[in-house]
Formats: structure tokens, sequence, C-alpha cells
């Protein structure tokens, strides 16, 4: 259905192409960075409870480099069509050059906090710009799902995403400047919080909103039904909400209801899923949609992996493997996998002839970085896991570096599509 509105007459509303595809490409440049300050750290991974350094580095070069500037990218293009309500172009510019260079120097001061010079300045600069072009987020965004009156459970799931949003960068700001001052009474509960509320609750609800567009859109199915999705919305809201309460007052059993509640929102979610594909007429959805599959596996593990940590499980530096199945395991996995479909997808509505005839998408996607990225980035939390498990920093090592190849080889997927697209006639 959102095909055919893009087909047929959205286009006034997709933002120039440089909007978006500056997103996707700084993700596709963060993907780097980010394995390579793993690869750096791979000894240290297996023991990071949290504090300063080149993992928590890596950390924030994931989640804000690649996941919250791959969310910023599609929200701003999708959101547009999909309400069939413009978004000014100032404003996703701005979030952009606040965000981009804010992340910089935030990794920056973490990696060298405690030896670098001019880490804290750096920190607390790259913290505020980083919060400023979060707050233009928001703003931008909300003001879109305020007219969204014909797609309820996306615009709902959007409101809680932003709601997080607000929580998780508070309490980014308060843990940077921790570092420094240790006003915070408990560190690690605020930390645990931060990931909640970032993790689940921002990027969680998104990816859990935008899959009811996405997903029937590139499945070309028939609508979902609300009452499932609104049953899916409120128990992943309040999963998020038990789950942010329980690790800010270090709530074993509050925190084991919270992934029971997860794990039911993450069924209704899957159900959905499966009716999507199973109603819709493109079958063969190749190696994106495998990946996709693949992150719903890891949603699925890194609940209940969290849920046996939560009851006391003995699982060898459980926290730590429970943080990278949630990030890299699920979020990576997904985003990955539904940029290959939105990358040449939007090119090619770009690449429209005078005439509004799109590209071929065929013409547009270099399938073998594709394949190269996928057989990388799987070897990569296989061997990560493991070594987390394990504490064998060479299979560590390894993964990392398999996960460097494989950001490299995404990054050759968006380089060609960027280089094509400037090729096509317009």
């Amino acid at each position: 259905m959102l095909a055919a509105t893009f087909l047929g007459g959205a286009k006034s509303r997709l933002l120039p192409a440089s909007i978006p595809f500056r997103y996707f490409s700084a993700a596709a440049f963060f993907h780097i960075l980010a394995w390579g300050a793993l690869l750096i750290a791979a000894d240290r991974l297996a023991g990071f409870t949290g504090g300063p350094g080149m993992v928590l580095a890596a950390i924030h070069l994931l989640t804000l480099g690649v996941l919250v500037m791959t969310a910023m990218g599609a929200a701003f293009q999708l959101l547009p069509v999909a309400t069939r309500r413009p978004l000014a172009r100032g404003p996703t510019r701005a979030c952009f050059w606040l965000l981009a260079p804010g992340t910089l120097a935030l990794t920056h001061g973490m990696a060298s906090l405690g030896g670098g010079v001019g880490a804290e300045p750096a920190m607390l600069a790259g913290g505020l710009a980083v919060t400023a072009g979060l707050a233009g987020f928001a703003l931008v965004v909300g003001d879109n799902l305020r007219r969204a009156g014909d797609m309820p459970v996306v615009a709902a799931h959007g409101w809680a995403a932003l709601l997080a949003l607000a929580g998780f960068s508070a309490l980014g700001l308060a843990l940077a400047a921790d570092f420094t001052t240790g006003f915070l009474a408990d560190h690690q509960a605020a930390a645990l919080t931060h990931l909640v509320l970032a993790g689940f609750g921002f990027m969680g609800l998104l990816v859990l909103g935008f899959s009811h567009v996405l997903v029937p859109m590139f499945a070309l199915s028939r609508v979902l039904p609300a009452p499932l999705g609104w049953s899916q919305f409120w128990l992943a809201s309040a999963a998020c909400a038990l789950g942010a309460i329980a690790t800010w007052i270090a709530s074993p059993v509050a925190l084991a209801v919270a992934f029971l509640v997860g794990l039911g929102a993450a069924t209704a979610y899957l159900w959905l899923m499966r009716m999507a594909l199973r109603t819709g007429m493109r079958k063969r959805l190749g190696l994106s949609f495998l990946m996709i599959k693949l992150s719903w596996a890891m949603l699925v593990l890194c609940l209940a992996l969290g849920l046996a940590l939560a009851l006391g499980a003995p699982v060898p530096n459980g926290a730590t493997l429970f943080g990278f199945l949630l990030l890299v395991g699920w979020l990576l996995t997904f985003l990955t996998g539904i940029l290959q479909r939105i990358m040449p997808f939007l090119a090619s509505m770009h690449a429209a002839g005078a005439g509004g005839k799109p590209a071929l998408l065929s013409d547009l996607t270099a399938d073998l970085p594709l394949r190269l990225h996928a057989a990388c980035h799987f070897a990569a939390v296989l061997l990560c896991s493991a070594g987390i498990v394990t504490e064998w920093a060479l299979l560590t090592c390894l993964g990392a570096a398999a996960g460097l190849a494989g950001a490299l080889s995404f990054a050759a997927f968006a380089f060609l599509i960027v280089v094509r697209l400037k090729r096509a006639p317009i």
C-alpha cells in the first residue's frame, strides 16, 4: 500500500536525495569506525561492565553513529510520504550537522578520558551537540506525527519512542558529567536504564513501529490488523517502562516481569510480521529479508537471555552478551537488512525520469558487497558472542575483524548506490 503511495503522487513529498543519503552514508562510515574501535579493544569486551574507554566509544559509535543515524534518515524520508505531510528541509539538515560531529567528539572524549588531551571538553561538547540534534529530530518528527491521523498504531510507537528519547538523552548527559563529577548515586544503574531506554525504548519502538510500514511495503502485503498492532504497542511500551524502572531501582523481580512482557510484545510483533510475509504478493525477498528474519530470532534470544539473567542464571559475562545481542544481534542486523531495501528503493524514485518511471533496482544495487557483508556480519555475531562467553580474546578479535570487513563491504554497497544515483538520468 505504501509502495503505491510512493508511485502515486508522493514524489512531491520526497526530500532531496542528499538529505536521506547523507544520513545513510554517515551510518555506513560510523559502521566502519564502530567495528574498528571494537577491534582495538577486543581484549576488553568480555569483561566490560561500564566506564570510559575504547569499548564505550565503540558502543556509542554504533548506537549514535549507525543506529540513530539510520533511524533519523529513514524517519525524515518515510514519515512525510506515509503521513502525506511534508517536512521542512532546513531542520533535517541541521540535525545531521549536530549529530555527526557531536558523535565524533563524544566518542573521542570517551575513548581518551583519563589520558587524552581535551577529553573532558570534547565529551561535554559532543554530548550537548548530540542532545541538540536529537531534540531537533524529536520536534520535527513530533510535528509530523501530530498530523498522522490515518496511521495511529505507527504514530503511537513514534510518540512512545520520542518519550524514551527524552529519557535516555537526559541520562546520557548525566552519565557523561558523572565521569568527572561523580554526582550520581549509582552510575551503573543509571547506565543500565540508559541502555534500556535507548535500545528497547527509542530504537526498539521505532523498529517495531516502522515495521508496520516497511515490511508490508516490501512484501506487497495487505494492511496489518490494528487490534493486534495495538496489543504489540501496549505490551512493548509497558515492557520498556517497567524495564527502565527495574534497572533504576535494581529490582530483579521487576526486571524479570519486564522481560516476560517484552516476550509477549515480541510474540505479537512476530505474528504480525509472519502475517505480512504470508499474505504478501512478493515471495522472493532475497538476502535483505534473510537478515531481517535472523534479527527477529536475535530479538527473541536477547529477551530470553535477559529473563534468564534476571532469574539468576549463571551465564558467563551474561550482561555483556545481552548488550551485544541487543545492539548488534537484533538492531544492527535489522537496520542493515532494511537499508539494503530502503537505499535502492529511494534511489530508484529519485532517479525516475521525466515520465515518472522509477529506475530498476537491479541497476542501482551491487549484490556482491551485500553477500560479503552478510557472511562477515553473521561471523562477527557468532565469534564475538563466543568470545564474550569464553573470555577468549582471540575469538572476539576475529569477530571484530569480520565485522570490520563486513562494514567495509556494506560501505562499498552504499557508495555504489550514491555513484549510480548521480549518474542516473533525472
